[in-house]
């Protein structure tokens, strides 16, 4: 089964296609932009996406419904529906394809907006530099690929300066790097630049070669225990693999 949005002459075509129980995303390419499983709408199928949200490691579980929460990159909407509906955040979303939207709301339960739910049609690399949402972030989720998937969209030195403009002092940004490793040693070595080496922590890559990183505002090592204890409360609550992340989620500089 696959359905299609209306064309743009600037904008690859989006449509979608089911296997099975789970609904993909594609921008008009066999790429898989995002899925979700049809049973279970608003959790996180994709294994990579599971780790964008490793900011949680951070944060005390009780802490987490007060906090804001950012995407740049839509997508098929997994992240932006699991901190709204399961996490209870304010949740903001940045994307530049209004069909991308229409998507997300006829093929994959994205919730219309309320208080707690803003979706700004615009381009993320202007859009985040606005007064607004200058250290009002408190977990910014970058995944902005084009209809290729071959290299982010927004990958200069620049470009994670201004995210870390947007994160709170004890905020964290995770980042999709997905790609050949020549190209994620350049991505990490950027936004090392940006943050700092200290701030960095990453995951080793998925069978799909997506790798995970994640920059702290203000870095901090926690210790082995709480990350565990920290890891557990994440499965018992909200169903996130989190025990597993700790065998292959470590600071990039020890």
């Amino acid at each position: 089964m696959a359905g299609r949005a209306p064309l743009s002459s600037l904008l690859p075509e989006v449509n979608f296609s089911d296997w099975g129980d789970v609904r993909y995303l594609h921008l008009g390419t066999e790429w898989v932009q995002g899925s979700m499983r049809l049973d279970a709408p608003y959790e996180i199928e994709l294994e990579y996406v599971q780790r964008m949200m490793a900011w949680l490691l951070f944060v005390a579980p009780a802490e987490v419904p007060k906090r804001h929460a950012m995407q740049l990159g839509l997508g098929a909407g997994a992240l932006t529906k699991f901190c709204r509906k399961q996490l209870r955040m304010r949740t903001t979303a940045i994307e530049l394809n209004p069909q991308v939207l229409a998507a997300c709301r006829g093929w994959f339960k994205l919730p219309p907006e309320d208080a707690k739910l803003r979706v700004v049609i615009a381009d993320a690399a202007g859009e985040i530099r606005k007064d607004e949402w200058q250290g009002a972030v408190d977990a910014l989720q970058v995944d902005l690929y084009d209809h290729e998937a071959a290299a982010p969209v927004l990958d200069s030195e620049a470009f994670y300066i201004d995210c870390r403009r947007l994160l709170t002092e004890d905020g964290c940004m995770t980042v999709n790097l997905f790609g050949r490793s020549s190209s994620y040693e350049r991505s990490l070595a950027k936004i090392a630049a940006a943050f700092g080496p200290e701030a960095l922590w990453a995951f080793k890559p998925t069978r799909e070669g997506n790798t995970v990183v994640l920059a702290q505002r203000s870095p901090e090592r926690p210790k082995r225990e709480r990350l565990a204890e920290r890891a557990q409360a994440i499965q018992t609550r909200w169903g996130l693999p989190a025990p597993k992340w700790l065998r292959v989620f470590k600071p990039v500089s020890s």
